[in-house]
């Protein structure tokens, strides 16, 4: 018996990182199917051949393009007719300090952190099982002061946020909203951050020295914690912020 049997999921961002890798976890748990969206085609499809089952379905799509997210739902209604559990994970970061901060990276981040994960929601409802979970992807971001970081961090208290409020919203559905906060994952986004290769491992270094472990964390650990918000294991908690972040934020 796995902690997921029989559920249907939807990951947002599911085709690298965190993601992929709790796409992974859920089918070995037992989840009945899993959706995975992402941007890139071509990464999807080599995100299907990592998980290797045929319980998983991936859907190319921009989770703040209106039209994608009613795509992905007709689909799954169509398909299987419900959803047990969300992971609203797609983000993306564009760090600058202020005084360097463009409108376009600014809108690119509401658009995908903030917009993306309202209307990922919102639009899920219909097909929503009473009694599901839901798990936004936060960050320790949304409360460390960290350089470069305030329009990301920003958007990450936003979702936070979301979390508190639609689980008074949702409550009496039975829906449990919870938002798990990573610290620094090893993940192909820590890795991006940067322009050169010094300044890429200097990023390394400053975050993995700032946690208690003085180590990165793994897509793996996340997708853990995910899996038990996800699971009944979790079933008198709600609203709570989940922090998978080495310490950094707690100490």
């Amino acid at each position: 018996m796995g902690k997921l049997d029989g559920k249907v999921a939807l990951i947002t961002g599911g085709s690298d990182g965190i993601g992929l890798a709790t796409a992974q976890y859920f089918i070995a748990e037992g989840a009945d199917h899993v959706f995975i969206t992402g941007r890139r085609q071509e990464m999807l499809n080599e995100a299907v051949k990592k998980i290797g089952s045929k319980n998983v379905t991936a859907v190319q799509g921009d989770v703040s393009n209106m039209a994608d997210l009613d795509k992905l739902y007709s689909l799954i209604k169509k398909e299987k007719g419900r959803l047990d559990i969300l992971f609203a994970n797609s983000g993306i970061a564009k760090p600058a300090p202020l005084g360097s901060i463009t409108e376009k990276d600014f809108d690119d981040e509401i658009n995908v952190n903030v917009k993306g994960v309202l209307f990922t929601v919102q639009k899920a409802l219909p097909i929503f099982v009473n009694g599901g979970s839901i798990i936004l992807n936060s960050s320790i971001c949304s409360t460390k002061g960290l350089p470069s970081q305030s329009g990301y961090s920003a958007t990450k208290a936003a979702v936070r946020s979301f979390a508190r409020c639609w689980t008074v919203d949702l409550k009496d559905r039975k829906i449990r909203v919870n938002a798990v906060s990573p610290g620094p994952i090893d993940t192909p986004m820590l890795r991006r951050a940067g322009k050169t290769v010094e300044e890429k491992k200097a990023f390394i270094d400053n975050v993995t020295a700032a946690t208690v472990m003085n180590r990165l964390g793994t897509p793996d650990e996340v997708a853990k914690t995910v899996v038990f918000l996800a699971s009944d294991d979790s079933s008198y908690v709600t609203g709570i912020e989940l922090c998978v972040d080495g310490g950094w934020a707690q100490v």
